[in-house]
């Protein structure tokens, strides 16, 4: 499916990146060290994304799901989602995310005087 959808968007001028959330908890903690939950479906995935905002999904009808609402994807504001299960890793998504997007604002640090 991967390699499906890369070759559906490689007209595209932006990356696209198709992954299959209910697998992680087979390949987490080789990579991490850290234990995940399985999900029971894919919304389950998108309510532990690791940032707020990030927590978004359409489906395949184009329904949007967006637990966090949009108001801080719109914003560019992050924030940890407090029912992620390893909130040790948001440095450093918050980091690689600013360095691509350095307008993004992380609300974990604090405000210049």
């Amino acid at each position: 499916m991967i390699r499906r959808a890369q070759a559906l968007f490689a007209d595209l001028p932006v990356t696209v990146e198709v992954r299959n959330q209910a697998r992680v908890h087979l390949w987490f903690r080789e990579k991490t060290g850290l234990d995940r939950p399985a999900l029971g479906s894919a919304r389950d995935g998108i309510d532990q994304f690791l940032v707020e905002c990030t927590a978004l999904g359409i489906g395949a009808c184009g329904e949007v799901y967006a637990p966090c609402g949009l108001c801080d994807l719109a914003a560019g504001v992050l924030r940890l989602n407090p029912r992620n299960h390893t909130p040790g890793l948001y440095r450093a998504k918050v980091d690689s995310y600013r360095r691509r997007w350095p307008w993004l604002t992380d609300t974990t640090e604090p405000s210049s005087p």
